[in-house]
């Protein structure tokens, strides 16, 4: 539920480097194939939907490094959410916390689809086999209209905002939508306190990078051309970033060459500076069922802000980093809880939409 970038400056580099012209080979793919197919798999949800648009609406949703780690099992009342193990990232998420925040991102969309659609959907944990997520349909009016129409249009904006405040009347109406049960909601307006978690950031983020485990775990997940953005159907595509393209055999020697802590802290310090504020997403209990809750209502909080017209991104560094998690948590006032998430936003220009999976492969029977 999290995105690291090549430095802006890197990409630069390399286009002195190699010449715009050869970053222009045929095998790259151009953005507007790119973006015509990433906008069907966003397309407006039917009136008269069939389970399978739901569930295409449910893939909408975050996951950390975008690895998209669920499968569906419609029925005929519901659909099942369960863990894909083989896209789990065991360095950044070793308990596998973030796959289950995912989980639960995708089921709160999921539901808030069916809801808008008059199919109002009860998203229940199930403990067996390991921990899935069940999304029932029921019957009646319909609910969460802004937030279903914000769904295709939600992404993790990873970019400079532009440094505008927030109202309270909406920051009053995050706070309500994200209300879940289970889950702690901190909101920071305060600069002082926005520059103490941008300093936890940038101390997690240098722990990372400076972690070779974690620096190959993100490279296999890093997509450097729109050809093979669309191939994969996933991971961190850099356009997304607003970030140079080049070719996919090429970007990962560019990112060895110019990606360093420091440069990626230089990235990280003046996006959270320009951001409006902070929110941090903090579960009641250490487990499985509460990690889907902070997963529901994260993604809840998003299509809010998304829905008002305001961006978001994750800076998840101080709790992928366990040694800085008590730390995070003293500064909100809750010693000794675990915080799930953490989520910069404010305003600024959409960039390009991550890819998606086909539905065949994350459907079974």
């Amino acid at each position: 539920m999290n995105r690291r970038s090549l430095l802006a400056a890197g990409g630069g580099l390399a286009v002195a480097s190699v010449g715009a012209s050869y970053l222009a080979v045929r095998n790259m793919g151009s953005m507007e194939e790119y973006n015509a197919a990433v906008a069907a798999a966003r397309a407006a949800l039917k009136q008269t939907p069939e389970i399978r648009d739901f569930i295409r609406y449910a893939t909408l949703a975050p996951s950390g490094h975008n690895t998209q780690p669920w499968k569906f099992r419609p029925g005929e009342g519901g659909v099942d959410i369960l863990p894909d193990i083989s896209r789990r990232t065991p360095v950044v998420d070793p308990d596998d916390h973030h796959l289950f925040v995912g989980l639960g991102c995708s089921a709160e969309t999921l539901a808030i689809a069916a809801g808008a659609r008059g199919r109002p959907g009860e998203v229940a944990f199930d403990p067996a086999n390991g921990g899935s997520v069940g999304v029932t349909f029921g019957n009646g009016g319909t609910s969460d209209i802004d937030l279903c129409d914000a769904i295709p249009k939600r992404q993790s904006t990873r970019s400079v905002y532009d440094g505008r405040a927030v109202s309270a009347t909406e920051l009053q109406l995050l706070a309500k939508s994200a209300a879940i049960p289970g889950v702690d909601l901190v909101l920071i307006t305060d600069r002082a306190q926005i520059d103490r978690v941008r300093d936890l950031v940038v101390a997690g983020n240098s722990a990372q990078m400076d972690d070779a485990a974690f620096v190959r775990e993100l490279k296999y997940w890093l997509r450097f051309s729109p050809l093979q953005a669309l191939a994969t159907g996933d991971g961190l595509f850099t356009a997304s970033s607003g970030l140079p393209t080049l070719p996919a055999w090429l970007g990962p020697h560019v990112f060895d060459w110019v990606v360093t802590a420091k440069s990626e802290n230089d990235t990280y310090a003046p996006q959270l500076a320009s951001s409006s504020g902070i929110a941090v997403f903090v579960s009641q209990v250490e487990d499985k069922a509460h990690w889907v809750l902070a997963g529901r209502a994260c993604q809840r909080f998003a299509l809010q802000a998304t829905a008002l017209g305001i961006k978001h991104a994750f800076v998840n560094q101080p709790i992928e980093v366990p040694s800085l998690r008590p730390e995070l948590a003293s500064l909100l006032g809750l010693p000794g809880r675990r915080p799930d998430l953490v989520m910069r936003f404010g305003y600024g220009p959409a960039l390009p939409y991550s890819a998606r999976r086909p539905l065949g492969s994350s459907v079974i029977a």
